[in-house]
């Protein structure tokens, strides 16, 4: 396993200046291609006569304000997949993301525009760290702010708090600081049941490279959010597995090995499919192929595993199939060999590529909450 360089360690310019642009690089990056998309989403929402603050918080948003404002419990008028409520069904959202937006006590919409703009801005940071060169990390940045559905980073989601945790559990995997990688892991495990993949990883990395103290640590606090939380579902629904039957009642998400994505690759591949389908197929057979790549690239293996974990996961279940380029954006570290391919290129070349992946993203995310009737 490699062990990254000094961040600091990239020669500079000397005087406050350069030093300041290398500093903002990776949020200015980030920043950059997100403004993007949210000014193409802003024109298509005022197309459809909705504003942008609407179209920011809908679907997933609208549970995770209800949870942050009334806690577990509470239909607020909303229902599953099903069109059904019970009082379990809010359950089936992790606490970590409605739990932030519950700290500050007026314009809860506002609070968690906020906290996705800073968690995202903390991924590229991370994520910029995980690349062999600084070039290749921004560029790694601005392909992960600009993914099929990257306005996500941008809502009411819990996205960009993920991918914040997951990019720094593995900055601290690759660079062994077990406390970073278990605090951040066990973070993440509040936030998404994707978590999982990274708790294997952190436990894999301690019994390869870390068995010292601070390595028996960070096995033993990377799971404790996901079990925990996991567990309290448990408590409330009397059934060990009642997270899952939540999802599998509600959402109809089960892992059932890809059979419900294989099929629904075949009907769109076969088909007159909307749009949506299409693209969803599409981004799901190309992280496929990224994961080849990623191996045969020989990327570190932490981040090789979290991102064929992810697809595994996303592939691997059932459920509301239009969400699948959604579930994926955190997969950043399949991206890796193609920043590193487009990061050799002319500069000229890499900022016409990363506009017009900012651009496209920013189309085809107005496009899923404008024009698509469906949840992402």
């Amino acid at each position: 396993m490699q062990t990254l360089r000094n961040p600091g360690s990239d020669p500079q310019t000397p005087g406050r200046k350069p030093l300041t642009r290398h500093a903002l690089a990776p949020a200015a990056v980030y920043l950059a291609v997100r403004l993007a998309g949210l000014v193409v989403l802003a024109i298509m929402a005022g197309a459809h006569d909705r504003t942008l603050l609407d179209v920011l918080k809908s679907w997933d948003g609208d549970w995770y304000l209800s949870i942050a404002e009334h806690g577990y419990g509470h239909t607020g008028g909303l229902v599953d997949a099903a069109g059904n409520f019970t009082q379990n069904t809010t359950l089936a959202f992790f606490p970590g993301y409605p739990m932030l937006i519950s700290l500050f006590t007026v314009a809860p919409v506002a609070a968690g525009l906020l906290i996705s703009l800073a968690a995202g801005i903390t991924a590229a940071y991370g994520i910029t760290r995980l690349a062999d060169d600084r070039r290749t990390g921004l560029v790694l940045v601005a392909l992960f702010a600009s993914t099929p559905m990257a306005v996500t980073l941008s809502m009411v989601y819990s996205e960009a708090l993920f991918s914040a945790c997951a990019a720094w559990a593995l900055v601290g995997v690759l660079e062994r600081r077990w406390w970073l990688a278990a605090l951040c892991c066990a973070g993440a495990g509040l936030v998404r049941p994707s978590a999982g993949v990274l708790i294997v990883i952190v436990i894999v990395a301690v019994i390869l490279y870390g068995r010292t103290s601070r390595g028996v640590f960070a096995a033993i606090v990377a799971p404790l959010g996901l079990a925990g939380f996991l567990l309290f579902v448990a408590d409330r629904t009397g059934d060990l597995f009642g997270w899952f039957a939540l999802q599998e009642a509600g959402w109809g998400t089960a892992f059932d090995g890809g059979v419900n994505t294989g099929e629904f690759v075949g009907r769109v591949l076969t088909s007159d499919a909307p749009l949506m389908e299409t693209a969803n197929v599409l981004t799901v057979l190309g992280a496929v192929v990224l994961c080849v790549v990623v191996v045969v690239s020989r990327v570190p293996w932490p981040l090789a595993a979290y991102g064929i974990g992810l697809v595994v996961m996303t592939a691997g279940s059932s459920g509301v199939t239009y969400s699948k380029m959604r579930l994926l954006v955190p997969a950043f570290t399949l991206l890796l060999p193609v920043a590193a391919g487009l990061a050799r290129r002319r500069t000229g070349t890499v900022f016409a590529v990363l506009a017009a992946t900012a651009l496209l993203s920013g189309w085809f995310g107005g496009y899923a909450l404008t024009a698509w009737p469906y949840a992402i």
